[in-house]
């Protein structure tokens, strides 16, 4: 399952931040010429900037000699990246078999509602990032949903949204 991305005006503002493309000669230098390159500099490009930016994308196309349209093509095809910056916290609700008929969906409308966000978006305060992800490897604890790389499972509407409100305590106590 892939999230809808939509080009909002939004995303296209928080998309053409400036970036200091600098950051990412090391990634290249370190990947250019080795096979199979492609997914390890879109990963550290992700983890450098948050998402890949579009300047991204050209310095990348111009120094390793793949077609921009191709660059986008893997980026687009795995859901583990991001074309324009994520909140703080990543919300990642699995909607594979297991945790489908667990009522993911349940789940997602819950943090939906609770986030004020639709699937894919970033609240206002840049806080979360709601996802619907294919799986998580978690299927003996379905439903589950991972933050930030933790994983929280055998979930309800409620639970899900109680993790929610308890890190949001945790940000306004901070």
């Amino acid at each position: 399952m892939r999230i809808k991305r939509t080009n909002t005006s939004k995303n296209k503002t928080k998309n053409h931040l400036k970036v200091d493309l600098k950051l990412i000669d090391p990634i290249i230098s370190k990947y250019k010429n080795k096979k199979g390159n492609l997914i390890p500099i879109l990963q550290g490009v992700q983890t450098t900037y948050g998402f890949i930016p579009h300047e991204a994308f050209i310095k990348l196309s111009d120094e390793i000699g793949l077609k921009l349209n191709d660059l986008y093509g893997v980026a687009t095809f795995y859901a583990q990246f991001r074309l324009h910056p994520g909140g703080k916290h990543i919300i990642k609700v699995c909607h594979g078999t297991a945790c489908h008929v667990q009522n993911s969906d349940g789940i997602t409308d819950a943090l939906k509602e609770e986030l004020k966000i639709n699937d894919g978006e970033t609240t206002k305060d840049n806080l979360f990032t709601l996802e619907s992800v294919a799986c998580l490897g978690c299927c003996s604890l379905a439903p589950v949903m991972m933050i930030d790389g933790e994983t929280y499972g055998k979930l309800d509407n409620a639970k899900a949204v109680k993790i929610i409100r308890e890190i949001k305590k945790t940000e306004f106590r901070v």
